[in-house]
């Protein structure tokens, strides 16, 4: 009887541990698509909602690395000033991994359908759990 009892409370646990990191990885599917309808709002602010509001944001792009929640903001008005240079944002996530009970890193592809010329590339992310939320703290796009 003591082995049978053991052996539910382990699968309780374990499927308890899958659950979570279910969660967890929907909560950052579904930070991803928040961005995705910021940015075809003309949202940035809301957009940049999803990365982590610190000096040490990270983000890569074809410019070289900009350090801060601010800057990338700001990086992202001067790039896109307008609805017409947003365009619209399409995301195709090609994998989703927990690296950690902290991390999850999100490769993906992304496409901006625009009136002035259509643009894509490629997306790194690194998700951290910061004050128990998933935030994004480091991008590299391309």
């Amino acid at each position: 009887m003591k082995k049978i009892l053991c052996f539910i409370i382990t699968i309780l646990t374990f499927s308890n541990y899958l659950f979570a990191q279910s969660d967890d990885e929907l909560n950052v599917r579904s930070l991803m698509e928040e961005q995705r309808q910021a940015w075809n709002t003309g949202d940035l602010e809301r957009f940049m909602g999803t990365y982590w509001q610190s000096d040490s944001l990270m983000f890569i792009g074809k410019s070289g690395v900009t350090y801060g929640w601010q800057n990338t903001l700001n990086n992202y008005k001067n790039g896109y000033p307008d609805t017409a240079a947003m365009g619209k944002l399409k995301f195709d996530l090609l994998e989703v991994k927990r690296l950690s009970v902290m991390y999850f890193f999100v490769v993906g592809k992304w496409h901006l359908t625009r009136s002035i010329g259509d643009v894509g590339g490629h997306f790194t992310l690194l998700f951290k759990k910061v004050k128990n939320k998933w935030v994004i703290v480091a991008d590299h796009s391309s």
